[in-house]
Formats: C-alpha cells, structure tokens, sequence
C-alpha cells in the first residue's frame, strides 16, 4: 500500500466521514459475521499463516507484470477517485490500483496483507465518471471492512474444492463452507453498495451503474423505475415452484441479482441509518474493540426474522404465516405450490408456468460453478 496524506480532495464537495467504523455501512448479516471473525483469539495469526499456502504472492505479481498500475501518470482520473474515496471513507492507506485488459465488467479487491484493488477495461469504458466513482468507492469499502481477506480465503476453497472433487466426503465437507461463505459474501456486496453509495453520494449514478451492468451502456433504452419495478415482480411474483427455483439459482453465486442490489441500496439510501450518517452520526473505529457479537447476531437475526415478515415472496410469507400459527397448512401449502387463489392460477386449479429469472447481476458474469473471482 502506498501511504498518502489526502492531499487531494474530492472534484465536488462531499460530505467526509472521519474515523468512520465500516459498521456504520455493513449490512447485519455481514457485521455479525466480521464481528465476529474479529473477536477470535490468534485469528490474524492463522490467517497470515495461511497466507503462505495461497496463491497471494503470485497474484500481485501477476498484476504488476501484466496490467497498468493507477498512478498520477498512469489512469490519473481513476487515481483521482480512488484518493477521494479513501479521503471521504478516511482510509489512511491507498491501496494499489490495477487496470487490467479484460472485456468483461468487472472489479475486485483481494489481498491478505494488504488489499489491491483490480477494474477490467470492459468495466472502465463502460461507465461514466460518476457511476465509476460509486464503483471505487464499493470496493475502498471492502478494504475498510476487511473482506479482502475472507474473499481471498472464500477462493482459496472454492479453488480446493474442486480439487478434491473426487473425495466424495471431503468435497462436501468443503462445499459446505463455500456455500455458507458464499451467503455471507452476497450480503457483503450489499454493505460494499452502501459504501459505493457514501462515497458517490450520488444515487441515480449508482443506480445507472447497476443498470448498466445488467443491460450495458444502452442508457437511452433504459428506466431507473422501470428496472427496480422488475426487482419487485421477482421478488413477489409466481408460486412456491418459483420460489425454490430462486433459491437454487442464487446459491452458486458470489453476487446478488443487480436489480436486488438496486433494491437494497435504494432502500438503505432512504433509511434514517442512511441519513444519520450523512449528519455525521456513525459508529467510530475506535468503538470497534468494544462491539458485541451477541448484540451483532441479534440485529443480524432481527434482520432476517423482519426480512421474513415484510417479504412478498411466496416462500417467505408462507414461513411468516407458519411462524405466525396460521391454520389449515395443507391448505396453505397447496395453494402456495400450485398458485390456487394466490393470482398464480385460476379456480380451476391449473398451475402456474415455471417463471424463469435469467437474470446475471454482477459487475462480471460468473459461471454458476465459478469460483468468487469477483469482488464489486
């Protein structure tokens, strides 16, 4: 990393958030978590061990040798926001910047010592200055939480997975992990979003960013409150046929769908989280050491329980209603299955057609079985 007084400022003037704990930002699941990990005795030591056995090293040079490095003389207008979004996150380090030829859009931020930031060419060409810096600003937000570290580790074991793919138990005993990793760095994204969106402190470029990454640079075609109309008929829309399908389509992923992320950040930006933040009221670092992991997991289960009961997904109402002591369950049941008197299928009971969502939503489009090589 290369140590920087800040001397830049931002283009515009934006609100700066000194000392600012990635707390403030993270969304539940992902803090409980990260508190967690950080209130495990020698857990940095294990890690800086392992760090021998990942393929780190060979990373970085990589980069260095084969992609352009963000500098003063070098990609300046990406240096100039990448120095913004650590002033206006308060990151005291800049982390190395690399632009690498790469038509598909995509950016990461990996490292176990120290984070270094990678943007493709498809993801530089395809975005204008403000929804680039809402792009910077994402992953300068996985620096300050520190997910480069689990990301690297979440590769790490996708990578051995399928290694040891012909040892049936211990490729389901790793799987297991990765796929419990891989929930854990879908909400991570969220928190990233959030960041993105603090650092930018422009929502509609954010949002356009988003769109642009799942339709392409086709602005003039394309709708903010059109695609976020398309969030909501995925979330609500079909029957419970539809809801498994969903569930089995995100599990392989690393990313949410894109128009959930637009969603969530655009929910977050109207939340008094949001606006307490801009007012400059926001955990601090050093409150860090003296978090609770019991109180993290009770907001991170507080969040999920009313992400259950404000849900219009099929799926999740039925578990709301389930948990709520609702009768007649076979009823419910199989009404919910087939779409019987739930705007699925008619009275005659005929069931509604498989809904498809088709839909790839992530700063680069990874195979299902793709390990997390992404990281905006």
């Amino acid at each position: 990393m290369t140590d920087t007084s800040h001397e830049s400022v931002p283009s515009r003037h934006r609100k700066r958030f000194p000392d600012i704990s990635s707390r403030a930002y993270e969304h539940p699941a992902d803090r409980s978590a990260l508190v967690a990990l950080r209130k495990l005795s020698g857990f940095d030591t294990v890690f800086k061990a392992l760090s021998g056995l990942l393929p780190e090293r060979s990373l970085r040079l990589l980069f260095l040798s084969d992609s352009v490095r963000v500098s003063d003389a070098q990609f300046t207008h990406l240096n100039d926001m990448l120095r913004d979004a650590c002033y206006i996150l308060d990151l005291k380090k800049v982390p190395p910047m690399y632009v690498t030829q790469d038509p598909q859009p995509n950016a990461m931020c990996i490292g176990l010592d120290e984070p270094i930031i990678v943007v493709t060419t498809g993801l530089v060409e395809l975005l204008d200055e403000e929804e680039m810096r809402a792009v910077v600003g994402h992953e300068v937000g996985h620096a300050l939480s520190g997910h480069a570290v689990y990301r690297t580790i979440l590769l790490f074991l996708t990578n051995l997975a399928l290694k040891v793919a012909w040892i049936p138990l211990g490729n389901v005993a790793i799987m297991a992990i990765v796929t419990a990793l891989r929930e854990w760095f879908r909400k991570s994204e969220l928190s990233a979003d959030r960041a993105g969106l603090l650092v930018g402190q422009d929502l509609r470029a954010s949002m356009r960013g988003l769109m642009k990454i799942a339709g392409g640079n086709h602005l003039h075609e394309m709708n903010v409150d059109a695609f976020l109309a398309q969030a909501d008929e995925y979330e609500k829309g079909g029957d419970l046929r539809d809801s498994v399908l969903k569930i089995l389509n995100v599990l392989p992923r690393t990313h949410p769908f894109t128009t959930v992320r637009a969603a969530e950040l655009k929910k977050w930006s109207e939340s008094r989280d949001y606006q307490r933040i801009l007012d400059g009221h926001y955990p601090k670092r050093d409150e860090d050491k003296d978090t609770s992991v019991t109180d993290s997991f009770r907001e991170s289960a507080a969040h999920y329980a009313d992400t259950v009961r404000t849900s219009k997904d099929p799926l999740m109402k039925l578990v709301g209603d389930i948990a709520g002591g609702a009768g007649d369950l076979g009823g419910k049941l199989r009404d919910k299955f087939t779409g019987a008197g739930g705007g699925g299928a008619g009275k005659g009971g005929a069931p509604a057609s498989d809904a498809t969502d088709g839909s790839e939503g992530t700063w680069r489009r990874p195979d299902p079985e793709e390990g997390p090589a992404s990281g905006s």
